[in-house]
């Protein structure tokens, strides 16, 4: 029974996927759209199944399909490990997967490619299931490769436009950067542990029989890795940029289920990263400076897309800053909780979007809080969850993150704090400047604006709804989401949180901070009524965090163009000397036969000499030599 439904868990949505890339234009749009949507319900609904299973029986459910590869001492086959950690990341995959595929539906419905873009999303699905739910390394690989696979051809979906095709080809090579030190992690953890299974991996691990060294070395390379599909410095500059896709492909890919990939398999493997507590210092400085400075860039982009990216990258930083602490359980709450609002703001940015007829600069809105009520309501929600305001999910999920980093790290939880006053201001900076004050577009946007249908709006306020109460699954006192992965983690009497002075001197430092960032945009674009300046009046340290710290034009200048040059040396002289070498022996070898052609002049006593001499050479050379 188990392995029927967990190949309709993995299946579902690769069916769809089969389904409409070669049936798809013939369904027709509406009923392409369902099809996509209905086969990642399908996989929701079989998590859904194991979920309650596993939760009742606290055992986790591991199925072998099939060998894969086998010789000598090391073995691996494809298999399912479906415990809690896979679990919890298959329920938001599919059940924010199946939200975001309805709204799709709508949003894309214009679309001439719509059966070709839900069957790259029920892929992309696939490969996500693969990915959390695989028992070993490789299987979890094979889903990592995948998913880097369809983010390349969602971001480029809509083709004909240069700049998108050049942010797919960004993502996908900066992925493989990071992709790579993942490979070498596997290859030392074959090597020295003669196993990638999870559960032997574990035990091989624990037992003492691999060095330190190379533990480190392992653990080093699975983070270089986590960096890369998670969006860390120095690998983060794709993220932003992978905005040109489609907005429904921001929501899936960008806030709630690619890029948490990284902050899962730090998570899978916790038992090798707490044996390299250097790693972990390194993860939790890495995950503070980039929750800082990508916070710092969100402050004042224009485009509503791209302040929601850099957000996410600050995000995903506080994450990487729970991981490098230890606390895997409060940095999968996180995870959680930044599926529901982030989901839910993506989506609603869509909306503004698709109200605006494709404008994205926040600088041309405004005012639209009475034209689009669903959508500003739960996008207020969703920026009040993020910003950290009680009792909201996000509130309960950053407290614990800053909560961990100041008992671990003083310096790192005062980053982590600025970071999260920054996170108010620029959500609520978005906020004012695009539902507050008059509207600054065009007379026939203004004309044509309205709420979004209601495919768009039900998954919003789904998706609100749970921004709001979704800290509910780990709250002091009841700490279900602890007790929850207890087993998964090893951890005894993970139990009710008995708050000190110090946790609410805390929680009222980061509310307290969050009310000032909130209020300091208030001050500047409603009681001030200010717009941010056009591009070329941007000026001072503004213009340097405007253009990113012009992290592009240096990763640019370092390694593009010298690649560019030697490329060209290459093509250009070496290529050319090669070519020339390899000529000139055959220019040779033509010169030869061409004397020889003309010594075949069809002169008989010529060739009875040619004999002659032939013959005399062989005798002297056996005779005399």
């Amino acid at each position: 029974m188990d392995n029927s439904m967990i190949l309709l868990l993995l299946l579902s949505p690769l069916a769809g996927f089969v389904i409409n890339v070669f049936f798809g234009k013939q369904l027709g749009k509406t009923a392409a759209g369902w099809l996509g949507t209905a086969a990642v319900a399908v996989s929701f609904a079989v998590t859904l199944n194991f979920f309650l299973q596993v939760s009742q029986s606290g055992q986790p459910i591991n199925v072998s399909l099939f060998d894969w590869i086998s010789f000598q001492n090391f073995t691996v086959d494809v298999g399912v490990q479906l415990d809690q950690l896979s679990l919890l990341w298959l329920m938001f995959v599919t059940g924010i997967g199946s939200l975001i595929h309805m709204y799709s539906i709508s949003y894309m419905h214009d679309d001439e490619n719509l059966h070709k873009f839900f069957a790259y999303l029920n892929l992309f699905v696939f490969f996500m299931i693969a990915l959390v739910s695989g028992s070993n390394l490789l299987v979890m690989f094979i889903g990592w490769e995948g998913v880097g696979l369809c983010s390349y051809l969602l971001i480029g979906f809509w083709y004909k436009n240069q700049d998108y095709n050049d942010a797919a080809k960004k993502a996908f090579i900066m992925n493989r950067i990071g992709d790579l030190g993942f490979l070498i992690g596997i290859f030392i953890l074959a090597i020295t542990c003669k196993t990638l299974d999870y559960v032997a991996l574990k035990q091989a691990i624990l037992s003492g029989a691999v060095s330190p060294y190379w533990l480190g070395a392992a653990a080093l390379a699975l983070f270089i890795g986590a960096c890369g599909k998670s969006a860390q410095i120095p690998l983060y500059t794709w993220l932003p940029d992978a905005m040109a896709g489609p907005t429904p492909v921001s929501a899936l890919i960008h806030a709630a289920t690619m890029v948490t990939a990284g902050i899962f398999m730090v998570t899978r493997m916790h038992f090798l990263f707490d044996l390299a507590p250097e790693i972990q210092t390194v993860i939790a400085a890495v995950g503070a400076f980039t929750a800082l400075m990508a916070a710092t860039i969100g402050l004042v982009q224009n485009d509503i897309k791209k302040v929601l990216a850099y957000s996410t990258v600050s995000q995903l930083g506080l994450m990487f800053l729970a991981l490098g602490c230890g606390a895997y359980e409060v940095a999968v709450f996180h995870v959680i909780t930044h599926a529901f609002f982030k989901a839910c703001l993506f989506l609603g940015s869509g909306s503004v979007i698709h109200a605006m007829h494709g404008e994205q600069d926040m600088r041309n809105m405004g005012g639209l809080k009475k034209a689009m009520p669903i959508t500003f309501w739960t996008m207020m929600i969703s920026s009040l969850a993020i910003s950290g305001i009680f009792p909201l999910a996000g509130f309960w999920s950053k407290d614990e993150i800053l909560l961990t980093a100041f008992h671990h790290n003083i310096p790192l939880w005062v980053i982590g704090s600025i970071a999260s006053i920054m996170t108010a201001f620029y959500m609520f900076r978005l906020m004012y400047l695009t539902f507050f004050k008059d509207f600054r577009g065009t007379e026939h946007q203004k004309h044509h604006l309205h709420e979004s249908p209601a495919l768009i709006t039900i998954p919003l306020v789904i998706l609100a709804i749970l921004a709001a109460i979704g800290g509910a699954i780990n709250l002091p006192g009841s700490t279900w989401l602890n007790h929850y992965l207890a087993p998964f983690l090893d951890k005894v009497g993970h139990g009710e949180h008995h708050l000190d002075n110090t946790a609410y001197m805390l929680m009222g430092i980061a509310t307290v901070g969050a009310l000032v960032g909130i209020g300091i945009a208030y001050a500047k674009y409603i009681k001030q009524s200010q717009v941010p300046e056009s591009d070329e009046n941007i000026s001072g340290f503004a213009k340097v965090l405007y253009h990113k710290y012009y992290v592009d034009e240096l990763y640019n200048a370092l390694f593009v163009k010298p690649l560019h040059a030697l490329s060209r040396f290459f093509r250009d002289v070496l290529e050319r000397a090669l070519s020339g070498f390899v000529y000139g022996w055959g220019r040779m070898a033509n010169s030869i036969g061409t004397q020889g052609q003309a010594m075949q002049n069809g002169n008989i006593g010529y060739y009875l000499f040619a004999f002659v001499l032939g013959v005399c050479s062989i005798l002297t050379y056996l005779f005399l030599a």
